[in-house]
């Protein structure tokens, strides 16, 4: 039987009016963008499609004649010219949104109680180590937290000298005491654990971190006080603007890409639709 070799297709390359975008520098932008399980490709083309506005955006300026003038983004690190003249570029075509006040307030009277100012937790944690990549590790460090919290379950009066006995945080010695933390000292899911607990009370599972699993007991918790809408106005007033300013420039992109002669992939089947990694 005679066997016959299928050609391999070539993927069509990728070119924006007619500029190729290079597969290296996808593969490169690919670094930048997490693959979904199950979506094999999908970072690749989430890439290909951020290069692909970023060119649309670079043909504008250069159409335009706009001239780079990078800006400080940190001591001693500045914008490259491409990322500045994208940043004119948009700056230019994107007017400032009109924020209502009243639309605001009416937020804000929504749900008062989610504007409030900095809670303060006293509580204790017996910690179980283990590195968030090592799927062994936090197995056992679940199964270990799960049976000193049995344990704790019987005999919570023993937290202490559990504490001692298991616990990988330095606040073993002192019984597991963490002593008293504000808002943003500790990571979300520890966080969201004390302010969903009872004041006394023992966590009812294991709850898990970056760092691996705790038992948490909560000694006392103080909820911040409600912010007066004044004082949250200026911070609504901002993330208002930037919803609107993130609404236009996608607006402004698409239009862009409509217009341009965009060739090997179809904007509109792409997996998300996004600023540039470095506008």
């Amino acid at each position: 039987m005679k066997v016959v070799a299928i050609a391999k297709e070539e993927p069509k390359p990728i070119t924006v009016n007619g500029v190729t975008i290079p597969a290296e520098a996808i593969a490169a932008e690919a670094q930048h963008h997490t693959m979904p399980k199950g979506k094999p490709g999908w970072a690749w083309r989430a890439a290909a499609q951020a290069l692909v506005l970023r060119e649309v955006l670079l043909q504008k300026a250069k159409a335009q004649q706009i001239t780079p003038a990078p800006m400080e983004l940190a001591p001693g690190k500045w914008e490259t010219d491409e990322e500045a003249v994208i940043r004119q570029l948009l700056e230019g075509a994107i007017a400032p949104a009109a924020i209502d006040e009243a639309e605001l307030r009416k937020l804000y009277d929504q749900a008062p109680e989610r504007f409030r100012g900095p809670s303060l937790y006293e509580a204790a944690h017996i910690l179980f180590p283990a590195a968030p990549d090592d799927a062994a590790a936090r197995s056992k460090a679940k199964a270990a937290a799960v049976a000193v919290l049995t344990l704790l379950q019987r005999e919570p009066r023993r937290f202490a000298a559990l504490a001692a006995e298991h616990s990988a945080c330095p606040s073993r010695a002192n019984g597991g005491m963490l002593g008293q933390m504000s808002s943003g000292d500790t990571v979300a899911e520890f966080e969201a654990a004390l302010a969903s607990m009872e004041e006394g009370a023992i966590c009812e599972a294991p709850v898990e971190t970056r760092y691996g699993f705790h038992v948490i007991r909560l000694d006392a918790r103080v909820r911040g006080e409600i912010l007066p809408f004044a004082s949250v106005l200026p911070h609504l007033r901002e993330a208002q603007e930037k919803a609107a300013w993130v609404r236009a420039g996608r607006a402004y992109m698409e239009t862009l890409a409509g217009e341009a002669d965009v060739q090997g992939i179809d904007i509109g089947d792409t997996p998300w639709f996004a600023m540039p990694q470095s506008a």
